[in-house]
């Protein structure tokens, strides 16, 4: 929403919306889900022998071997311009404000032209899922305009009827069908209908209803569904039936319903009296906010994250994309596509701590339908069972390869996915869930690996070929492959002993884990190594620090358990240094989180946001790209709140890397593994108060720092004290944690 004054110009997207994929022809040649066009015999075998021969070879003889052109891969196009001409140009309009209500999801502008006010307010509305613009003047018969669609795509038809503009056609590289269909509802005034557009004249108020849809299904392996015109015309039908309050009523509640389970308080003013854009150049400026300011930024971009989560990932739909779903190019960056190196892994990485556990449920779908095209692909490419996802990939299941040396070949992200599964799991506790969508698919991605993994001359179980994205040698056993396969593998093991289930599978899980080389070495300079030799330079500073996934996002590597592997993480992310794209210094966020040292944490969120932000907030590579945003949304939540799950025990660490510059707050509604709801209230970098809501009864292991020695922990529910165990050196107290109780630890 740009919010001009003589033109109002939004910007549509429909995540099923792209060119390529079944139906595309690329130089006489068809989609096939990357997928090798020739028989490659062999091709895999010599080089994993040129490896073991050599120690390592170049990414270009991995890509000339084993990558290939993708045909007909595609890009996420941009659905068109919905355009409301408005006044003259060249008016000049008092007292314009522009704003986005992050706990509403309304975006609205206001002004005044001569003696009358204007206003707007724009939504997206997931239970009418329509877009509703709603235009007001203070003053009867002032509002005046002409709506239309403006379509990037050159054969769209136009007709329109009785107020409503339906647009028609097909992308023509692959005939995918879309429509859109905009309804104008206009107060005491006047309607006409144009060739391409509606005019309003002499109203009080208009309502503009819009919905948009494809024949996209996400259906392997054509990749098609019914003709959206019926099902279109319902749902704007529907709308325009309702009174525009009844619509927002209905939007906001929904919304709010997700975006309003968190608050952060930093000190920060209620309503910061400075607007967005001059908040974030004072931070980033020679001397930078200080206090309450800066917080109010902080808390801000914090939210932004939330709100881009939500409004980017519902139920029914694609999941959050490269760019989550806001793209103006039909040739956009990395086509706008889904990297699973790391991006689309890290816009999930806020959803479940902060509360937005719905969210994740088009991920879920993705990563499921993913299988079918990747069977194949394991079987052609890889020579082993299960299923396997690259690099990167698209709604059309693209499961094979490209052809970029540094950035094709990365069989372990179908098993980063698994993590996801197992976490919605773990934060969750849902058992049919696991059973029934998360355990499939993880065993299915395991047995992969099972038959992929081969010996390396120690007697080990290594990935070869292996490449740390996106940087350095093609060697057998990178770090991150080994991180990444063993997370896989003991997840699938903890989730089938939960179910209790696949005793051959459990026995073969335990049997390579005991094989598998864990990826976790202290190189000659105290580093954690990227490699499995020890070819580490300490003043490389690239991007990628892959080989810390067992630090984060993975659970392998902890101060509290594991410090020496801690402090060599430690040593390696300083080595790195604190520069980096945007996405880079959001994960450096997470990292430092993990490695107790808020401060650190601290001044990364504030690298991200004097370096990396664009004026709207949203983060830049560059260019945009929505992992920045969501992956630092991540890292506050880090910095407040960690936990982990052993059996039927849930460690909760509460504010584990309070910065210095937080010294009070108060924070309410995170999640913690094991299905428990934390609030806590802070003074002077100490927990002052933490209130505990589990959803299952289990023992509960709860590490923090109180204001002083004394202390009360009681069960709010039933007002009595709670007996419990308690360990001064660790700050942990323990105690059995009942289902709908609420408990509270208080200082003094």
């Amino acid at each position: 929403m740009f919010g001009g004054i003589a033109t109002e110009r939004l910007s549509l997207n429909e995540k099923s919306l792209w060119t390529g994929g079944p139906g595309a022809v690329e130089n006489g040649r068809s989609y096939r889900h990357g997928l090798w066009e020739q028989p490659r015999p062999g091709a895999l075998d010599e080089v994993r022998r040129e490896i073991a021969a050599a120690g390592a070879v170049e990414p270009t003889r991995l890509a000339a071997a084993l990558g290939q052109h993708a045909t007909a891969f595609g890009a996420f196009q941009p659905f068109g311009d919905l355009v409301l001409e408005l006044h003259d140009p060249g008016v000049a309009a008092l007292d314009y404000r522009r704003g986005l209500s992050l706990s509403e999801g309304v975006a609205w502008v206001d002004y005044h032209l001569d003696g009358v006010r204007f206003t707007r307010e724009h939504f997206a509305s997931y239970p009418a899922d329509v877009l509703v613009t709603r235009l007001r003047a203070s003053e009867p018969r002032n509002l005046s305009l002409t709506v239309c669609l403006e379509m990037p795509h050159p054969d769209a038809r136009v007709h329109v009827h009785n107020g409503r503009i339906t647009v028609r056609g097909s992308l023509p590289d692959n005939n995918l069908g879309y429509e859109a269909q905009v309804l104008v509802v206009a107060e005491d005034g006047m309607l006409f209908d144009c060739e391409d557009s509606v005019l309003v004249r002499e109203a009080h108020a208009v309502t503009v209803i819009l919905g948009v849809g494809t024949s996209y299904s996400p259906t392997f392996p054509d990749y098609r569904g019914r003709d959206p015109h019926r099902r279109l015309t319902r749902r704007v039908n529907a709308a325009a039936a309702q009174p525009y309050a009844s619509l927002r009523a209905a939007h906001v509640a929904d919304h709010a319903n997700l975006f309003g389970r968190v608050h952060l308080d930093l000190g920060q003013p209620a309503r910061s009296p400075m607007p967005t854009d001059e908040l974030l150049t004072r931070y980033g400026g020679t001397h930078g906010l200080r206090g309450p300011d800066a917080r109010a930024l902080e808390t801000l971009f914090f939210q932004y994250g939330r709100y881009l989560l939500i409004a980017s990932s519902r139920p029914g739909s694609l999941p959050a994309n490269l760019q989550g779903g806001w793209n103006t190019s039909t040739t956009p960056p990395w086509n706008s596509d889904y990297h699973v190196n790391i991006n689309l892994q890290m816009n999930y990485w806020p959803a479940h701590v902060t509360n937005l556990a719905e969210t994740v449920g088009p991920l879920i779908d993705y990563i499921d339908g993913l299988r079918p095209p990747g069977r194949e692909a394991a079987r052609q490419i890889c020579g082993a069972g299960g299923w396997v996802v690259q690099n990167q990939t698209n709604v059309w299941g693209f499961n094979g390869v490209h052809d970029w040396p540094t950035a094709f070949w990365f069989p372990e992200a179908g098993a980063w996915l698994c993590r996801h599964l197992w976490e919605h799991y773990e934060f969750g506790g849902d058992v049919d869930f696991l059973r029934e969508r998360a355990y499939p698919v993880m065993a299915e991605t395991a047995r992969f690996w099972l038959g992929f993994l081969v010996q390396d001359a120690d007697g080990t179980l290594v990935v070869s070929p292996s490449y740390s994205p996106e940087h350095g040698p093609v060697t057998a056993g990178a770090s991150m492959s080994q991180q990444i396969v063993w997370d896989l593998l003991s997840n699938t093991l903890a989730a089938a002993q939960v179910l209790d289930t696949d005793h051959e599978l459990r026995q073969r899980l335990v049997d390579t884990l005991a094989r598998l080389d864990p990826g976790l070495r202290i190189g000659s300079w105290g580093q954690l190594q990227e490699w499995k030799g020890d070819l580490d330079v300490a003043t490389d500073d690239h991007r990628h620090v892959s080989h810390l996934y067992a630090l984060h996002p993975g659970s392998q590597v902890t101060p509290l358990v594991t410090p020496e592997l801690a402090k060599a993480a430690q040593v390696s992310l300083r080595a790195r240094g604190d520069g980096g794209t945007g996405w880079s210094k959001a994960w450096k966020i997470n990292f430092w989180a993990r490695l107790l040292d808020g401060d650190h944490a601290h001044l990364m969120l504030g690298e991200l946001l004097r370096n990396s932000t664009l004026p709207n907030l949203w983060d830049t590579h560059p260019p945009f790209q929505i992992d920045g945003n969501l992956g630092a949304t991540a890292g506050v939540a880090e910095m407040l709140l960690q936990s982990r799950l052993e059996g039927r025990t849930a460690f909760v660490h509460v504010l584990p890397a309070l910065p210095a510059a937080w010294s009070r707050g108060r924070v309410c509604g995170l999640r913690a593994r094991g299905d428990i709801t934390v609030d806590a209230t802070w003074v002077d970098c100490r927990a002052d108060r933490i209130d505990l809501l589990p959803g299952q009864t289990r023992d509960l292991r709860l590490c923090t720092n109180l204001v002083g020695s004394a202390y009360s922990l009681t069960d709010r529910t039933t007002g009595e004290p709670v007996s419990h165990s308690r360990d001064d050196v660790d700050h942990v107290i323990g105690f059995t944690a009942h289902a709908g109780h609420r408990y509270r630890l208080r200082a003094g």
